[in-house]
């Protein structure tokens, strides 16, 4: 539970809070109280929150609490479920009202990865499956392209000359989240980047990009880990990418969300790499050499699987 008092000035910063209260999904009992389910993804969000309330002047507390009261309980999994769905019947309306894009047109990419993140962003918070996801993934999936075109807006879309020959800036002793956003960055997004390190985005050169820092330009965004926020704003569709995307959500969050068998081995791995490098250039390349090692070995026993699928279809 997050309980804040908000100053009067500056006037925007409660707005911003709504804002993002509404990104983590969190519920309304009262007035200046939210609700979100106990994890420690939920707990570091509230955290994130109440530091930047603190920041401007505001006061914020965060605790827990259990409900005596199973009839609260079944109430507030309630309010959370419609709070979702009404998430999902406003995108399925807009989804029915949209004209599906000629194969052609150079903006079709945007047009559908747009309403993908969307859904994703919901999906995300849906913690108690309310209905309504299925139709909007249905209305969706017909303005999707096919396979083929998917592969070429993910190029075109990680080719994108806003972040090219940029230095990417993030915190020292890089961890997880922080070497797979580097691997993903220079695989994907920006093949010549170069990166450095700063405590904070306000200690970081003009120009550069921020990322896995509070404030930041790319950071965690409501259930999402850096590495998910960079896939679903870059609209990189990948199998093996989508793997490991499982795993550094599991190890980041420490949620074990997806339960992927290799997390535990690949936190080990990472842990001794912490250990073994004293300088953050040195770990943050070792890193970014184990996750291209990872995505290499997802990506070979990926093909096989699809191969057989097809030849048992035939």
């Amino acid at each position: 539970m997050l309980v804040h008092q908000l100053p009067a000035s500056p006037s925007n910063l409660r707005v911003r809070t709504w804002r993002r209260l509404q990104e983590l999904g969190a519920v309304a009992l009262k007035q200046s109280v939210y609700v979100l389910p106990d994890s420690p993804g939920a707990r570091e969000d509230f955290e994130w929150l109440k530091v930047e309330i603190e920041g401007s002047g505001g006061e914020a507390v965060v605790f827990v609490s259990d409900s005596v009261d199973p009839t609260a309980d079944a109430e507030l999994v309630e309010e959370f479920r419609k709070a979702r769905q009404g998430q999902y019947a406003e995108l399925a309306a807009e989804l029915q009202r949209v004209k599906k894009p000629d194969r052609k047109a150079r903006g079709r990419r945007d047009h559908v990865a747009r309403y993908q993140q969307r859904l994703a962003a919901i999906e995300r918070i849906d913690f108690f499956g309310a209905p309504g996801r299925d139709r909007a993934a249905s209305l969706l999936a017909a303005l999707e392209p096919k396979t083929g075109e998917q592969a070429s807006a993910t190029r075109a879309s990680a080719a994108s000359g806003d972040y090219r020959h940029r230095l990417w800036v993030t915190r020292p002793l890089p961890g997880v989240d922080r070497m797979s956003s580097a691997w993903l960055i220079r695989r994907f997004i920006d093949a010549e980047a170069k990166f450095a390190f700063a405590a904070d985005p306000k200690s970081a050169p003009a120009g550069a990009v921020t990322f896995d820092m509070f404030g930041g330009e790319f950071t965690h965004r409501g259930r999402l880990c850096t590495f998910e926020v960079l896939c679903a704003h870059f609209a990189i569709q990948d199998a093996a990418v989508t793997r490991l995307a499982q795993i550094v959500h599991d190890l980041d969050l420490k949620d074990d969300h997806y339960g992927a068998p290799e997390t535990p081995t690949v936190g080990a791995t990472i842990h001794g790499l912490q250990l073994s490098c004293a300088d953050d250039h040195q770990l943050l390349e070792q890193g970014i050499a184990l996750f291209e090692a990872l995505y290499r070995s997802f990506a070979t026993t990926a093909r096989p699987k699809a191969a057989r699928r097809r030849k048992s279809r035939s």
